[in-house]
């Protein structure tokens, strides 16, 4: 598919009252997504913010004219406002999106690469996972986490937490402290979870859900942090569990739903005899009623055509985790697959099967993992014509709409978030190219030479650029990341 490239902190409560007035004014560089093939990068642009944290207004500068801003200014009734002049190497992108995340997987990123998935799980993950029994110890380990995502420019996540209640009220009352936007689970699994960390029954699952669900509601978050439904995977949960929880999803106002399809061969398999009533397994999801609109399936690597038309008819998407899918060595998503088959599909860390909180670095390998796929089927092509017409791997402005925009319509908030459309909240990032040190010190991440225009400026930001390199980060017009890096809770 062919991509087309045209080329002081804002405070206050988005509410979706009348616009109020607009508080600052972003000029400089201005990066965005308008549709999967559509990246528009504004060299010079302005954007205003409303004192309610809502995007006002984008649009193009004519280079060279200062009459222009003057004349937009004007234009939308802003000439009172803040106006934040971006120096010359600095980029303001829409905040990224972490569609799958498992947060009390921080406190061991970085290790068990050499397992496989269930090796990995019985190991690592669940022994880690219970000492989240503890509440002192999510509130000791939950704020590394969330801020080191805020940290990294994730201004959306959707956090997978334990099976314990408390520790997961932890996590969303974090997530609120901390002003990111979030969608906070809590783990459900009555089988297959390891010694001592699996709930005692479907039932009791079910009561743990609902308890769960009411305490949030008590939390009074509005939409910015919300609950999502979430059966760990068919693996480690009974047919009953999985059918009570599509129930219970559909009876509290159709919530949003995460779990894990299809990441690893043995797992498929395992998959397999424990439902050999359904024909596969998005199947499963399907037939205890999983699968919706608001169902965010993580991976998705092992499936076919059927089971990518069965995701298109019912709704329900796809997280893509690269970095996890090459860590635990699950295989590589057909991502052109999923997306000729019109299902929607964002990105996730899934920290720690992947080694990064960072949805940059998942944009790197999702590039990487298309290009792969795409030399598999060049391979596997029987003559010319065929190998031409075998894939189009992904491109940089495809990929950056899956890390913004795509993950905003997976997760059902694109009327809110994703890219910088008026009206949306000002979820950003101000990215600083020239950070990390002096131009001779060789310390930066990036280096920006008189050659590089906006669009490379960004490329690099893509490829090479680090958390250094991200100066401001903002959610719905509130500032949560301070110029220096330093968090700020709100």
């Amino acid at each position: 598919m062919a991509s087309k490239t045209t080329v002081s902190s804002v405070v206050g409560s988005a509410s979706a009252d009348a616009p109020s007035a607009i508080a600052t004014v972003f000029v400089g560089t201005i990066v965005h997504s308008l549709s999967l093939s559509e990246l528009e990068i504004l060299a010079p642009g302005v954007l205003g913010v409303s004192a309610d944290g809502r995007i006002a207004f984008v649009e193009r500068l004519e280079a060279g004219k200062p009459d222009d801003l003057a004349a937009a200014l004007t234009r939308h009734n802003a000439s009172s406002a803040q106006i934040r002049r971006l120096p010359a190497h600095t980029l303001l992108l829409p905040g990224l999106i972490d569609t799958h995340v498992h947060a009390p997987q921080y406190v061991f990123t970085g290790t068990g690469y050499t397992l496989p998935l269930l090796s990995w799980l019985a190991k690592y993950t669940f022994p880690q996972e219970k000492k989240f029994a503890s509440r002192a110890h999510a509130q000791e380990m939950y704020p590394r986490a969330v801020r080191r995502s805020l940290r990294c420019g994730t201004t959306t996540a959707a956090w997978y937490g334990t099976l314990h209640v408390d520790a997961t009220d932890v996590l969303a009352r974090t997530c609120v402290k901390t002003g990111q936007r979030a969608f906070v689970g809590k783990v459900c699994m009555d089988r297959n979870g390891g010694e001592g960390y699996v709930e005692e029954s479907a039932a009791k699952s079910l009561i743990d859900t609902n308890k769960w669900l009411d305490d949030f509601e008590a939390l009074k978050c509005g939409d910015r942090v919300r609950p999502i439904v979430t059966p760990r995977f068919a693996v480690s949960c009974t047919g009953e569990l999985l059918s009570g929880l599509g129930d219970l999803a559909r009876e509290r106002g159709g919530l949003h739903i995460q779990t894990h399809l299809a990441e690893n061969r043995a797992e498929c398999a395992f998959v397999k005899e424990l439902f050999p009533a359904s024909e596969s397994y998005a199947g499963v999801y399907r037939d205890h009623g999983l699968l919706t609109p608001r169902t965010v399936l993580a991976h998705c690597v092992h499936l076919s055509d059927a089971d990518r038309t069965m995701l298109h008819e019912t709704g329900a998407g796809v997280s893509h985790c690269p970095v996890s899918n090459f860590g635990l060595d699950s295989g590589v998503c057909d991502v052109r697959a999923l997306l000729e088959a019109g299902c929607k599909v964002g990105l996730g860390s899934d920290v720690a099967g992947g080694w990064s909180m960072s949805i940059v670095e998942a944009m790197r390998s999702a590039i990487v993992a298309s290009r792969v796929v795409g030399h598999v089927k060049h391979a596997a092509a029987t003559d010319a014509h065929a190998a031409k017409n075998a894939h189009v791997a992904l491109s940089l402005a495809e990929t950056f709409y899956l890390a913004t925009l795509g993950g905003a319509k997976l997760l059902d908030i694109d009327s809110t978030t994703g890219n910088f459309a008026p009206g949306k909240e000002f979820d950003a990032l101000v990215v600083n190219l020239d950070a990390g040190g002096s131009e001779d010190s060789g310390a930066r991440p990036v280096d920006i030479f008189d050659h590089d225009d906006a669009a490379e400026m960004f490329e690099k930001f893509v490829f090479i650029s680090d958390d250094r390199n991200i100066s401001e980060v903002y959610v719905a017009g509130r500032r949560v990341v301070g110029p220096s890096g330093e968090r700020v809770d709100v």
